[in-house]
């Protein structure tokens, strides 16, 4: 009877690090319509990292190369093939997104301590880790704009990188306090200001074609966002004129965006919807569930799984693997030679032939 009495206390007590929210999660369209189930992202060739994981960005620099964001605090350069692969630079924390500007002048979204220029030599450089007097919790997507100015998500204030590391990310879908920011850093000021914020786990994110508008990943409200770039202190929580939903009602949780060739943009989809949307209007569910020892969690199968959309929302492709092989695809970056697959958890980069 003790031991009854003890473990209900225990699931009913213990302390968790989460305050959930209660919500109302969106019906989740399947793999139906244009996300019918496929297995084209199925049997992707592989370049393997030997020793290195989680590229969880893929971007394209200078002279073609490709560099990668791993999980050790390096950023991987390395031929088109993974020929010539070297430690470019080591950021001191976990890169996560990769941008490059006019010059070919690398800027790094890093988890742990907030947005980082790299210079030719691979040292990195403080440029923020505070904007409006507010410490950056999650640097996570990057993209620089014409003018020269660097736009970036910082998606969680609740449970920073340099705190909770990578099970900061679990903690916030959990809690659903959507503290997440788009954030503009001007190289001239030296200084971010708040773009817009309220975002539910703010993710990747990119410019519009004609720079006016930045379109960002919300992962635990599974869509994408249009926000003006314009925009001040834009709570997106609200109605505004500032702000639209482009994809709604994803049946995964959206994160990289990255610019591909005529005029896609391309998103990857890191998991599967799952139980959590069952758990969104129970919040003591949730922090049950943290009482429960990981192991004997239900984890989803991993699907691997990217598409494709145009400005006006239109999806124009679709490729998933049900396999699990490619997993945690948090991305992809196209060239006029492949697709090339982001992910937070393998330890080879996937790729295949452009089609």
């Amino acid at each position: 009877m003790f031991i009854i009495v003890a473990l209900a206390s225990y699931l009913a007590f213990w302390p968790v690090p989460i305050e959930p929210r209660a919500w109302q999660a969106p019906q989740s369209p399947g793999y139906t319509g244009v996300h019918a189930a496929n297995s084209k992202l199925a049997g992707l060739q592989r370049i393997a990292l030997d020793g290195e994981a989680g590229p969880e960005h893929v971007a394209v620099g200078p002279h073609g190369k490709l560099y990668a964001s791993v999980a050790s605090g390096h950023i991987l350069r390395m031929n088109a093939d993974g020929s010539g692969k070297e430690v470019f630079s080591t950021t001191g924390g976990r890169p996560l997104g990769i941008a490059f500007d006019a010059s070919g002048g690398m800027v790094v979204a890093d988890s742990v301590r907030g947005l980082l220029s790299i210079a030719p030599d691979g040292s990195p450089t403080l440029l923020a880790n505070e904007a409006a007097g507010q410490a950056i919790g999650v640097a996570n997507g990057v993209t620089v704009a014409g003018s020269g100015k660097f736009y970036f998500t910082d998606t969680s204030s609740r449970f920073p990188g340099a705190q909770w590391g990578q099970e900061g990310a679990l903690l916030d879908v959990f809690e659903q306090s959507c503290t997440g920011r788009v954030l503009e850093y001007d190289p001239g000021a030296r200084a971010a200001r708040v773009v817009a914020h309220g975002l539910c786990f703010a993710n990747g994110i990119v410019l519009s074609a004609d720079e006016q508008s930045l379109f960002v990943s919300e992962s635990t409200r599974y869509r994408v966002l249009k926000i003006a770039v314009a925009a001040a202190q834009l709570d997106v929580s609200a109605p505004s004129s500032q702000a639209s939903v482009v994809l709604d009602k994803l049946p995964g949780y959206p994160d990289n965006l990255t610019r591909g060739l005529d005029g896609r943009i391309w998103l990857g989809l890191a998991g599967p919807r799952n139980m959590l949307d069952q758990m969104a209007g129970h919040p003591w569910m949730r922090k049950l569930a943290l009482r429960i020892p990981r192991v004997l969690w239900r984890m989803p199968k991993p699907y691997g799984h990217v598409i494709a959309f145009t400005e006006d929302g239109k999806v124009v492709a679709d490729l998933q693997d049900p396999s699990g092989e490619t997993r945690t695809t948090t991305g992809a970056t196209e060239t006029v030679d492949g697709l090339y697959i982001h992910s937070v958890d393998a330890t080879s980069i996937g790729w295949r032939p452009r089609q």
